[in-house]
């Protein structure tokens, strides 16, 4: 895992909303997308604040008709997170958006051919304090003249990289548009370059980490359904922040954006990004060893534990014995399934053995326990109090030696006689 790379910073929100700094020291933020219309006021606060309730950190609108940024007023009072408004092609939607006290603007410089309008709104957020997000993506990237001789020359620039010249037209849009808002003495800025090819991004935001000190905006566009693009999009944005590159993120799916931020959340969870609020859920794949529902009872358990419990405590759910004490090492609750009963350990103790259809029910009842017992000071997540000693898997779990020994099966030998 590489440090992480040193930035300018900038903040967005208010004292309502609360602030939520970019870059510098500031842990990498999560953002999503508002999917309906933003003139749809009611619809627009209920799903922000859905995102909010999930913890994402920054939520973007669209704001393409006068319509849109007139019911930002209304929106931005009842929010709880600080809102960015995406601007595309009408620089006075811009306006009016810091107007009516929007957080940040996401501009896309390319798409206002005139450049006294780009000046006016970087004035008019330079007045009131509100940062902007340069956005290119490889979408909106259109070589207008002579393409193929274009291409040629950009592309020896970054020969060695998979769409060299797409990735130099990105970086020379970039400087193209910096010198604008350097010329006006603007510096409140984040960057973004976008593509929908994984490979790519990471190229392209590797390359601009090189370049400019100003805080990274990460994201795969046109990443697709969830089942697909949470790959695509992890396969990007992991290596990158593990390499030490991006400030703030965004996962973005053509599906409901609740899983952007989940997903987002968890990412960073997992490389130690970010410090992890609920649970952490771990579950065995499981196979042929198997002798319980395991996938329905994973399912209830994240439908019951994750919204109840506030704690980052490990709650490993293992369909056997085989693995499960190693693979739930440093769990602080735990159950180990087998012929149709569930042994449950708490910090590697073991306090109960149950049928299968008592397991979810015991397993929420210890949980909460322990979730009190550490806010009470009388145990500490993460903290083992005993070793787990796997039960015999053959014994209490199923048929074996306990059995035989108890008379309840007779054992039989090859070899031996009666």
């Amino acid at each position: 895992m590489s440090p992480r790379r040193k930035t300018r910073s900038l903040t967005v929100g208010d004292d309502r909303v609360g602030r939520v700094r970019i870059g510098g020291d500031a842990p990498i933020s999560v953002q999503t997308m508002t999917a309906g219309y933003t003139h749809d006021i009611d619809a627009c606060v209920q799903e922000i604040q859905r995102y909010a309730a999930a913890g994402v950190d920054i939520v973007r609108v669209a704001v393409p008709e006068r319509k849109d940024t007139d019911a930002l007023r209304e929106i931005l009072k009842q929010v709880t997170v600080p809102i960015v408004a995406d601007v595309h092609f009408h620089f006075q939607r811009a306006l009016e958006a810091v107007e009516a006290g929007v957080h940040k603007i996401r501009l896309n410089p390319g798409n206002i051919s005139d450049r006294d309008q780009v000046n006016m709104v970087i004035d008019a957020c330079k007045e009131r304090g509100v940062p902007i997000r340069i956005g290119v993506n490889e979408g909106s990237i259109i070589e207008r003249k002579d393409k193929l001789k274009r291409a040629e020359e950009l592309g020896k620039f970054f020969a060695g990289h998979k769409s060299g010249h797409m990735i130099a037209l990105m970086i020379a849009k970039l400087e193209e548009y910096l010198e604008i808002f350097d010329a006006r003495g603007f510096h409140d800025l984040a960057i973004s370059a976008k593509s929908m090819d994984a490979s790519m991004v990471i190229d392209v935001y590797t390359e601009i980490s090189k370049r400019f000190d100003y805080p990274l905006h990460l994201g795969v566009t046109h990443a697709g359904p969830r089942d697909t693009g949470a790959i695509r999009s992890i396969a990007a944005l992991s290596t990158l922040v593990a390499n030490g590159i991006g400030d703030t993120l965004r996962i973005s799916y053509a599906s409901d954006h609740i899983d952007e931020v989940k997903d987002g959340l968890e990412l960073l969870y997992c490389l130690g990004k970010r410090p992890r609020k609920g649970v952490e859920l771990i579950a065995c794949p499981t196979c042929g060893r198997i002798q319980v529902d395991l996938f329905s009872l994973v399912k209830e358990v994240e439908r019951k534990l994750m919204p109840e419990l506030e704690l980052p405590m490990k709650v490993a759910v293992m369909g056997c014995v085989v693995n499960g004490p190693g693979e739930a090492e440093g769990a602080d609750v735990a159950v180990f399934a087998g012929d149709r009963r569930g042994i449950i350990y708490v910090q590697g103790q073991r306090v109960a053995n149950v049928p299968e259809p008592e397991i979810l029910d015991r397993l929420l009842l210890e949980c909460r326990a322990f979730e009190e017992k550490v806010r009470r000071g009388e145990a500490k997540l993460g903290e083992k109090v005993v070793e787990i000693i796997p039960p015999d898997p053959l014994g209490e779990l199923g048929s074996g030696a306990a059995k035989i020994h108890a008379g309840l099966v007779e054992q039989v030998t090859i070899g031996k006689s009666s």
